[in-house]
């Protein structure tokens, strides 16, 4: 009799044993839990890191890509700069942001030439969201243009394709003015983008190097 109730005795201490140790495992639906809530920020993360890469490319004008080197054609009737303010192969920082990366980069002056440079709105060739106060597009770059320069609230259509859907879209003059315009190597501050013959910047939107 007494070596029974040891025998239930030793077995009732296995069982609670085994019972604590069965509730100190997680469950396993805790696991799968943990697991899909990992994931779940992992493709967050991905897809936060996808956004601003694309956003990156994109330029800041309603989202129209923008071709920001060229090959560095000008046009032919296009007239070189006797004394720009900056020399061509000198030094300048970039005072502007026509493009992310582009304020307070340092350039090197690629060409510098005197014509008429024009801010314009217009609507993409093949459709897309219209793009207002475009900067810069030069006289020479206009088709038919004559040899006076347009004004303000003039009509004209574009032989440029500084971005997509540009070349031959009808647009508006909303300012005209007569400068030296540069073609500018940088890199950009924010993607250290290497761009070459960037078409256009004004006198005013570049600064001596300290």
């Amino acid at each position: 009799m007494i070596k029974d109730k040891m025998m239930m005795g030793a077995m009732s201490i296995v069982a609670a044993l085994a019972l604590g140790a069965c509730n100190a495992d997680p469950s396993p639906s805790d696991a799968p839990t943990d697991m899909d809530e990992q994931m779940d920020e992992n493709m967050g993360q991905d897809s936060d890191d996808m956004n601003e890469e694309m956003d990156e490319q994109m330029d800041d004008e309603d989202g129209h890509m923008m071709d920001h080197s060229s090959s560095g054609e000008v046009p032919d009737d296009l007239q070189e700069a006797q004394n720009p303010t900056y020399e061509v192969g000198g030094q300048a920082i970039i005072e502007t942001d026509h493009m992310s990366g582009m304020q307070g980069a340092e350039a090197t002056i690629a060409g510098a030439y005197d014509t008429t440079v024009y801010a314009v709105s217009y609507t993409p060739e093949g459709g897309g969201d219209p793009v207002e106060d475009h900067k810069w597009v030069i006289h020479e770059e206009l088709e038919d243009a004559p040899e006076e320069p347009y004004a303000a609230g003039d009509e004209v259509v574009l032989d440029a394709d500084h971005m997509e859907g540009m070349d031959g879209a009808s647009a508006t003059i909303d300012s005209a003015e007569q400068t030296t315009v540069y073609m500018i190597d940088f890199t950009t501050t924010d993607t250290e983008e290497e761009v070459t013959n960037h078409k256009w910047v004004t006198e005013d939107e570049l600064a001596p190097v300290e």
